[in-house]
């Protein structure tokens, strides 16, 4: 005789059996752990202990993902919430394709009628696992594991070591499905639950681009993966006092990017500390609600250029792909890949990418004086000159920046400190500082008044 404990048990994996559209959840997902590790519970396959010790693992694993986003509440809703906003299905990454048009659209409900029939069906499965009975569990083995996750209190973090937005949208969402899920009627509840769903992909898109906004790259064994970064400062082009035609050249080129207009690749030239990464760095800010994304490569990356923007040429996002610091020596030549990808190669790049740069140097890559002697014996002189310019030629856009003067220096230095009420110096004070950390921090540049600003603070 099967015990009610032991049909609570299996119910997870047989709930998980029937889900069509939302069934890939990866590898190792603690959703498929925990209903695997109860079916061994159920079966007698494995000790009490060891199912003790396998939940625990979980619990901590989603205790881990719960930090790191800062959900809150209903940790084990805040989790399936997840899964559903990372799970890039056929249907899901449709309506993050379509997200452009309007919701609803009779043409694209007829296109997507049988798939959105299993996606229903399927959020009857979440709605059940929403609202899971995890006590016959708990009292069997004596552990109160889901009964805190279900109403959890967290230590409150500090807002700059999580992904603020990602974290808005996770909670938000768990919210209004929660509620959704909670109408009497099966049917109303699960249409309710869907359209929710379907909104937040048509807003936001779906996986990893959509909850996040900033990226590296790591290449591992079977290929290149996305890292996204929470803790990014939130800088908008206005915070960097000056440089207004240079800021006016890379608004325009970046708006016409998100706006799906002809936009060409940037390369942001100059002295050290004037701003050129605090520049590129602000663009995401502005521009992440268009559907603006990303990705940091460093120089020793550019052999996987050709694989970042495979992976990312179908989604519907804007990608900048950005470079910072970007200068060859003469002897390396990964700036071949560079050009390759940028112009040259036979696939073009995609409408849908465009590469930012910064350097210190106009030409990127190091010339020596032999570039420039005219008593160079090598009769294909002119032929390695051509050579080193060309990676620059292929950036559309250049723009310098350039070490202010006095002047400009002392009004950076005004404007930053009169946003903080708590520097208490004179006018006079203030500048006399400003001259006496600007000869031993590099010159008058704005990175030395920041740090400036920083250490007054």
């Amino acid at each position: 005789m099967i015990s009610n404990a032991q049909k609570k048990q299996e119910e997870i994996q047989e709930l998980l059996s029937r889900l069509v559209m939302f069934r890939d959840f990866g590898e190792n997902s603690i959703l498929g752990n925990i209903a695997e590790t109860l079916g061994s519970l159920s079966d007698g396959s494995a000790a009490p202990s060891i199912v003790t010790g396998k939940l625990s693992t979980e619990v901590h694993r989603l205790l881990e993902l719960s930090t790191a986003y800062a959900l809150r509440d209903n940790l084990w809703q805040g989790y399936l919430t997840y899964l559903l906003l990372m799970n890039e299905n056929p249907l899901s990454l449709t309506l993050e394709m379509r997200r452009d048009e309007l919701h609803g659209d009779a043409e694209g409900a007829a296109d997507r009628g049988s798939a959105v029939k299993f996606a229903r069906e399927d959020m009857k499965i979440f709605r059940k696992l929403f609202f899971y009975d995890f006590s016959s569990v708990e009292e069997q083995l004596g552990i109160r594991l889901f009964s805190a996750i279900t109403n959890y209190h967290a230590i409150p973090k500090r807002r700059e070591m999580y992904n603020r937005r990602a974290s808005d949208e996770i909670n938000l969402m768990r919210s209004r499905l929660e509620e959704a899920a909670r109408i009497p009627d099966e049917e109303q509840a699960t249409e309710a639950m869907w359209a929710i769903l379907e909104e937040g992909y048509r807003a936001n898109g779906v996986g990893y681009f959509g909850l996040n906004r900033v990226f590296r790259t790591e290449r591992k064994r079977d290929g290149i993966h996305f890292l996204p970064l929470s803790n990014i400062s939130e800088v908008h082009l206005d915070d960097l006092i000056g440089y207004e035609f240079q800021k006016k050249l890379l608004r325009e080129n970046t708006e016409a990017f998100v706006s799906g207009h002809k936009a060409n690749n940037c390369l942001l030239f100059g002295d050290s500390g004037t701003g050129k990464s605090t520049s590129i760095k602000a663009l995401v800010t502005e521009y992440q609600d268009k559907g603006l994304r990303m990705i940091e490569l460093y120089k020793h990356q550019c052999r996987d250029l050709a694989g970042v923007i495979g992976q990312i040429k179908d989604r519907n996002y804007k990608f900048i792909i950005y470079m910072d610091d970007l200068s060859f020596e003469e002897d390396e030549t990964e700036y071949k890949y560079l050009k390759a990808v940028i112009e040259g190669g036979l696939e073009t790049r995609p409408d849908n990418v465009l590469i930012y740069a910064t350097s210190n140097r106009r030409n990127l890559i190091r010339e020596t004086w032999n570039d420039t002697n005219d008593l160079e014996l090598d009769k294909h002189h002119s032929d390695t000159v051509q050579e080193k310019l060309s990676l620059v030629q292929r950036f559309g856009i250049t723009i310098g920046y350039v070490r202010p003067n006095q002047k400009d220096y002392f009004r950076i230095v005004t404007e930053l400190a009169a946003k903080h009420p708590e520097i208490k110096l004179s006018e006079a004070e203030l500048l006399r500082e400003a001259t006496k950390w600007s000869v031993s921090h590099g010159g008058m540049t704005g990175r030395a008044a920041q740090q400036l600003i920083d250490h007054l603070l």
